[in-house]
C-alpha cells in the first residue's frame, strides 16, 4: 500500500488526523487508531477523523477515540472537517452525516456554527442501565451534586460545581467514565456558572482523557444548565483551550459555534499502514 495523506486540525486546542477515504480508503483497526494516536511513536490526536463520500451530502463522517474506539459525535471536528469542505468546493453551508444524525454547519467569518441536533433525554437514549431521574442521575461522587444525563451523539454526565478549579478531573473522570450506570461509559463533565451568560467547562472524554476542548461536553452543558434554569439561550464557555458560543431554546438542536484551524498536512508512510506494522 502507498503512502495515505493526512491532515492535522484542532478546535480550541481538541486535536484531529482527519483522513479522506473518498480518494485513498485505509482499512480501519482499533489497534492501528490507538498506535496512530501515540503522540510519541505516531502522529498523536484526540481523534481520528475519517471522511468519506455521501450520495445525498456533502461527506460522510465517522469519529474514532484515541483508543481506537469510534464515537458517534464530535463538535469541535465537524467545525473542522466543515472549514476543510469549504477549503475544497467554497460553500459556506456544509451537510455531513454522522452517527449523530445529519449536521449543518455554517460559516461565520472565521468562525463555524455547527447545529449538533436535539438532545436525547431518556435514560435508554443516552443510555443509562436502568429508568431514573436523568437530571440526577444516581452516581454519588463526596461532596459532588448527582450528574445530568444526556445524549448529543455520545453519553454525558454533567456535574454542575460550585468550585472547578479544585477538581481533580482528570482523576475522577478517569473512575467515573467507566461507572456502571454508563454501559456504553460517558463523557464526564464539570461546569462551573459564573453567571447566566458565562461558564467554565472541563471535560474527561470517554477512549480519550482530558481534553483541552470537548464540543458536544458543551452541548450537553448547555442542555443541563438550560434545564436547570442556570443560564439564559446562549452562553460562553470557558474551556481549557479557548472560548465556545452555545445556543438552545430549550426544544430545537444546539448550536455551537467557535474556530477550526489547519496545522499541517503530511503522508502516513507505508510501513506505518494497517497490517504492515
Amino acid at each position: 500500500m502507498t503512502t495515505v495523506p493526512f491532515t492535522k486540525m484542532h478546535g480550541l486546542g481538541n486535536d484531529f488526523v482527519l483522513l479522506d477515504e473518498r480518494r485513498n480508503p485505509t482499512p480501519l483497526d482499533p489497534a492501528w487508531i490507538a498506535r496512530l494516536a501515540d503522540r510519541h511513536r505516531g502522529i498523536g490526536f484526540d481523534q481520528l477523523v475519517v471522511i468519506d463520500a455521501d450520495p445525498e451530502l456533502d461527506v460522510h463522517v465517522r469519529f474514532f477515540n484515541a483508543d481506537g474506539s469510534e464515537s458517534g459525535a464530535c463538535g469541535n471536528a465537524s467545525r473542522c472537517v466543515a472549514k476543510l469542505i469549504h477549503g475544497e468546493t467554497g460553500r459556506d453551508r456544509v451537510w455531513m452525516r454522522t452517527g449523530r444524525g445529519i449536521l449543518e454547519a455554517v460559516r461565520d467569518g472565521e468562525l463555524w456554527t455547527v447545529d449538533m441536533g436535539r438532545p436525547r433525554l431518556a435514560w435508554d437514549e443516552i443510555p443509562l442501565t436502568h429508568d431514573c431521574d436523568t437530571e440526577a442521575v444516581p452516581v454519588d461522587v463526596a461532596g459532588l451534586p448527582r450528574p445530568f444525563a444526556v445524549s448529543m451523539g455520545n453519553p454525558h454526565a454533567v456535574f454542575v460545581v460550585d468550585h472547578l478549579e479544585s477538581l481533580d478531573v482528570a482523576g475522577m473522570g478517569s473512575m467515573l467514565e467507566r461507572d456502571p450506570m454508563f454501559p456504553e461509559r460517558a463523557n464526564i463533565g464539570f461546569v462551573q456558572v459564573l453567571d447566566r451568560k458565562n461558564v467554565r467547562l472541563r471535560v474527561f472524554e470517554r477512549g480519550v482523557g482530558l481534553t483541552l476542548a470537548c464540543g458536544s461536553g458543551a452541548c450537553a452543558a448547555m442542555v443541563a444548565l438550560v434545564k436547570k434554569d442556570l443560564v439564559d439561550g446562549k452562553a460562553t464557555f470557558q474551556l481549557d483551550g479557548g472560548e465556545l458560543v452555545l445556543a438552545w431554546d430549550g426544544t430545537s438542536g444546539v448550536r455551537m459555534t467557535g474556530p477550526a484551524s489547519i496545522v499541517f498536512t503530511g503522508e502516513i508512510s507505508a510501513e506505518y499502514l494497517p497490517g504492515d506494522a
